[in-house]
């Protein structure tokens, strides 16, 4: 029997997957969340196998719940269901140790069989989504990925250039690469657009 644990925020999709995979034979929902907080404390007291799992809900989301999963080396897997679609969110998720990855619009079956094969030590991930994933190439070379990083940390041109051991003209350039190269405004949105795609 596979025991697994919702979360997820919307009511009317969270009874709904509730009583479909409440109908399959080796499935047996303990119980399911609203929110992030709610879902971790039901984690702890049912320890189900699987925790099935939205990306954005109040209190935690779903990524941090898996990452907290993760840094305490609890023994539940986690496969996230969502409308994001979206290459960073696949990659963040990964990272996290996420082992399945579905989107809203699959088939129910879907989501079932994707249960049984996580349980078995699988990994289910929408294939569409993960050839979108690997295809999107990375545009930064790894001297603009670190620049960028530290300027998303807060840090100044100024200050990068100390610790990279850079002209401040070079940094900026550099700063100004990444900007033309992911098509934004500055180096704030370069920043969240980088690391949204998993770049960072």
């Amino acid at each position: 029997m596979i025991r697994i644990v919702l979360a997820e925020d919307q009511a009317m999709v969270r009874g709904a997957l509730s009583a479909l995979l409440g109908l399959e034979p080796d499935i047996e929902v303990l119980g399911s969340a609203a929110d992030g907080e709610s879902a971790w404390r039901m984690l702890q007291q049912l320890q189900p196998d699987i925790l099935v799992t939205d990306i954005e809900m109040p209190g935690l989301s779903g990524l941090e719940l898996a990452q907290r999963i993760n840094r305490q080396g609890l023994p539940i897997k986690v496969v996230i269901v969502t409308t994001f679609a979206r290459s960073g969110f696949l990659r963040r998720a990964l990272d996290a140790g996420v082992c399945g990855y579905l989107l809203k619009d699959a088939p129910a079956e879907r989501l079932a069989d994707a249960l049984r094969q996580v349980q078995h030590g699988g990994r289910a991930i929408d294939p569409q989504l993960a050839l979108d994933a690997w295809s999107q190439a990375d545009p930064l070379n790894d001297r603009e990925r670190q620049v960028l990083r530290l300027s998303g940390d807060g840090r100044s041109a100024s200050e990068i250039a100390t610790q990279l051991g850079l002209s401040h003209g070079t940094v900026r350039n550099y700063l100004s690469e990444c900007i033309g190269k992911l098509g934004v405004a500055n180096r704030i949105e370069a920043y969240r657009l980088a690391r949204q795609k998993g770049w960072l």
